[in-house]
């Protein structure tokens, strides 16, 4: 079987991205690559302020998923060696977009087509999504203090975000295979034969072979 060097999984806040990236890793045996969350200093004061605290909160955000994906980029992906990882760095503009002020925007815009203009893309992209209350419980079961002040209006408006942003992605990166799952319909955490339907899924697209590892337009 061959395997697909570079698998993201994408999805709102709260959908489950880190528990399906770690299933994935075990099962197929990918190196996991894992954002990094609790180590910004400015979510807690992003979450109380938004309008204050977002150019902070995204710039933080952005350096080090590139710093992450340039080290996996030399270490993994040049070598063929297959990665999964919990986010992709496209991820930035759908909260830059959702917390910005415009003029913040146009200059965060400018950096991070810089910073991303070689960056390797997925071969392949997981997009969970699920309904407002699975969202929300699932982020109150996990008990991250600084989420405690996240509004169910900005959730609802990001779940929307990353559905737009999806469909405009499977229209202009035809050759990246996008695997759609409902958290509302699906609990992999819980239910093993809901992860095992997704391996199934997974395994089928990882069998019709390796997908072009190209950079970041």
């Amino acid at each position: 079987m061959e395997k697909l060097p570079f698998i993201a999984v994408e999805g709102p806040i709260g959908i489950g991205k880190t528990s399906l990236a770690k299933a994935i890793s075990q099962q197929f045996q990918f190196h996991l690559l894992k954002e990094i969350v609790d180590e910004n200093p400015f979510l807690g004061k992003f979450y109380k302020n938004i309008e204050e605290w977002s150019f902070q909160t995204e710039m933080f955000f952005l350096c080090n998923r590139y710093k992450q994906l340039e080290d996996i980029n030399r270490d993994y992906l040049q070598h063929q060696l297959p990665v999964v990882s919990d986010y992709h760095i496209f991820k930035n503009i759908i909260f830059a977009k959702r917390n910005l002020q415009e003029q913040e925007y146009r200059k965060y815009l400018q950096i991070y087509n810089i910073l991303t203009s070689d960056m390797p893309q997925p071969s392949l992209v997981i997009y969970l999504h699920a309904s407002l209350e699975t969202l929300l419980q699932r982020i109150a079961k996990r008990g991250r203090e600084f989420e405690k002040n996240m509004s169910e209006e900005y959730l609802q408006q990001l779940s929307a975000d990353y559905e737009l942003f999806m469909e405009q992605f499977e229209q202009t990166h035809p050759n990246i295979p996008v695997l759609q799952f409902n958290g509302d319909q699906l609990d992999f955490v819980k239910n093993k034969q809901d992860l095992h339907d997704i391996f199934q899924k997974l395994d089928q697209t990882l069998q019709k072979g390796v997908f072009s590892n190209g950079t970041s337009q």
